[in-house]
């Protein structure tokens, strides 16, 4: 039986644990959507003040976690930056997505944004020399066809009113494709909690005034929407780019983002069940073509992990083997 090191074991588990971060934040994202919608319906909220309260929510509810723990605040020129730079990238991304869907509608905006962010991850990473996973291509080509059978091409816009908003929504996808990017490479001494909080405490403060411009802020207080602010700043926001961060660690960027194709695929089959809204046969067609991106991404990241623990195990043992000439790796 090989002998393997407690670390080595640890190293083979990160992976593993990385994808599944990714895999519960795509899910929890998807329940961004009902939660979102549901907030802007009860407190009087445009689409993008909603954004701006959800970042700003999630922030400041690990900012205070973090302070009533007696967590060390950020320090150092290094992690303020990175911490600047999430800020301002989440608040970039979110509003040029709500934007695009101010010019048409959300089902086009989604396609594009969520559709790009993927391919522009996965070409940046091969114009860099960075791996992307075995099967990169076809599980984005996968994915991206199958987002399109689900969310569909909605018709009734305008040409120009849809070129603007595909274009809004691109620099959304490349928004949230640095952000990505920028997250696989983390800053010594920051964790992502600590990231996430501060981040998108700015991020969600520097949207205020757009929303303010955008049609104002008109926040109705009462039990409900309290109540749902605080579950969209939980759950689809603080824990899920926690979550997300963190999967960056261990994984590809690029198999990072081909999972938040779990995020349309999740809000689709919660509208199905929580509001009634049926799937055409396009629409199920899409969804499983999804599912199976996202197996495969999976399966292939997790096969290409463990070829890399045994490769690592291998060489522990020829360095053990060194010791002494004639010793035998332990069996």
């Amino acid at each position: 039986m090989r002998a393997f090191t407690p670390g080595l074991a640890a190293a083979r588990r990160r992976p593993a644990t990385g994808l599944l971060y990714l895999v519960i934040a795509g899910l929890l994202w998807g329940t961004g959507g009902l939660t979102g919608s549901l907030l802007g319906r009860v407190a009087g909220l445009s689409a993008i003040a909603v954004a701006a309260g959800r970042l700003t929510a999630g922030g400041v509810l690990i900012t205070g976690y973090l302070t009533a723990t007696g967590r060390a605040w950020p320090s150092g020129r290094a992690a303020w930056t990175r911490i600047i730079v999430i800020g301002l990238l989440a608040a970039f991304y979110q509003s040029c997505y709500f934007t695009a869907v101010s010019l048409t509608s959300v089902p086009l905006a989604t396609l594009v944004t969520i559709g790009a962010a993927p391919v522009i991850v996965l070409g940046a990473e091969r114009m860099t020399g960075r791996p992307g996973g075995r099967f990169a291509v076809v599980t984005t080509g996968l994915a991206v066809a199958g987002l399109g059978l689900l969310v569909g091409l909605p018709s009734g816009f305008r040409e120009t009113a849809v070129l603007a908003s595909a274009g809004m929504a691109v620099l959304a996808a490349a928004g949230f494709a640095a952000l990505t990017l920028t997250s696989s490479r983390p800053v010594p001494g920051l964790d992502d909690l600590t990231m996430t909080g501060f981040g998108f405490t700015i991020g969600g403060l520097l949207l205020m005034p757009v929303a303010e411009l955008a049609g104002g802020i008109t926040f109705r207080p009462g039990p409900a929407a309290i109540g749902l602010l605080i579950a969209l700043g939980t759950g689809p926001t603080a824990v899920a780019y926690t979550l997300y961060f963190r999967g960056l660690r261990t994984a590809a960027a690029s198999t990072a983002a081909r999972l938040t194709l779990l995020e349309p695929l999740t809000g689709a089959i919660l509208a199905a069940l929580l509001l009634g809204e049926r799937l055409s046969t396009t629409g199920i067609a899409g969804a499983a073509i999804i599912g199976a991106a996202v197996i495969l991404t999976v399966q292939a990241d997790r096969g290409g992990a463990l070829r890399g623990g045994d490769l690592a195990a291998e060489s522990a043992d020829h360095v053990g083997g060194d010791d002494g000439g004639d010793a035998q790796p332990s069996r």
